[in-house]
């Protein structure tokens, strides 16, 4: 199955890169090689008694209901604007306007102190919902005022009606913007005004200046338990991946944080709350056992993230 985090499975596949200079411990050396599976989204409406197990299934992280075998070798995702833009608002379409999509630098700490844990995740949740997609569902996240939200393509892929659910419990309708299959992202865009729904945008922060070691948080609703806040450290910042359709290898925020299905299209936030990447695919070991969250999740970098959402939304 693929590295994707929706539901179903669908998406590129997740190969590890090359190994470390030093040959890992022999504990180590006998779990490799794994496949890794995209996080597949639980059926809508979500329900923890029937939720489906925890972990990736052998396709990426998509819409549900599809099964991709996932690879050994590190997979990223490459190419550029390929996805084709989908969706629209017909006559009542806003006027056109270039996106405005500010980035940030996270604050330094004053004093040797900083943004706790839990006052970043009280800052992140009312940006993030939860997204259905007739049975598909996922994550995703604000990022401005007119109403977008970015969530992973393989999430919505294939459906015509799209909803999200905000943290306050209440229900939007949105359309598909855009899709880029090939970087596994998607823009949808929220029917009436947003702001007064109580959604709110969620601060970019640069994925460019994450360092190995930096805590993070992975928000979303895994197994259709919306609102859920896992906590990591960022594992590694370059690791090679492929997800999307595209096949080509591009790098991937590595992190600990705990990610299921239904987590695809979550932000990675860092400690001060700014997103620094999108939630995307998980490690499994290949055993449908054994195939919740193993601490290997992978995120595409908000970096790219931006050029790319930039793109769909123009």
């Amino acid at each position: 199955m693929s590295p994707h985090l929706g539901h179903p499975f669908r998406g590129p596949h997740y190969q590890p890169g090359p190994p470390p200079a030093a040959p890992p411990p022999p504990e180590q050396q006998a779990a490799f090689p794994f496949p890794v599976t995209p996080a597949p989204a639980p059926p809508a409406p979500p329900s923890p008694v029937v939720a489906p197990e925890a972990g990736v299934t052998d396709k990426p992280v998509r819409r549900t209901g599809r099964t991709l075998a996932a690879g050994i070798a590190l997979s990223v995702l490459a190419g550029g604007l390929a996805g084709a833009v989908t969706g629209g608002w017909g006559d009542d379409s806003p006027p056109a306007a270039t996106a405005q999509l500010p980035q940030a630098s996270a604050p330094s700490a004053a004093g040797g102190g900083g943004p706790s844990i839990a006052s970043a995740a009280e800052s992140v949740l009312p940006g993030v919902v939860s997204v259905r997609a007739g049975r598909a569902t996922g994550s995703g996240f604000a990022i401005d005022s007119e109403g977008h939200v970015v969530t992973n393509a393989h999430v919505v892929e294939g459906a015509r009606d799209v909803s999200i659910v905000l943290s306050n419990g209440r229900t939007l309708d949105t359309k598909i913007i855009g899709v880029d299959a090939d970087n596994d992202l998607a823009v949808l865009l929220v029917s009436g005004n947003a702001s007064s729904s109580g959604l709110r945008s969620l601060p970019l922060g640069r994925s460019s200046e994450l360092k190995v070691g930096d805590p993070v948080l992975a928000v979303g609703s895994p197994l259709g338990l919306e609102g859920t806040v896992t906590a990591g450290i960022v594992s590694a910042v370059n690791r090679q991946a492929r997800f999307g359709d595209s096949g080509a290898r591009q790098t991937a925020i590595q992190t600990d944080a705990a990610i299921n299905p239904g987590n695809s299209g979550g932000p990675l936030v860092n400690a001060a709350g700014q997103v620094v990447g999108v939630n995307t695919a998980i490690a499994t070991l290949g055993n449908s056992s054994r195939s919740g969250n193993i601490g290997i999740g992978f995120a595409i970098p908000v970096d790219r993230m931006t050029t790319i959402v930039r793109g769909l939304i123009d």
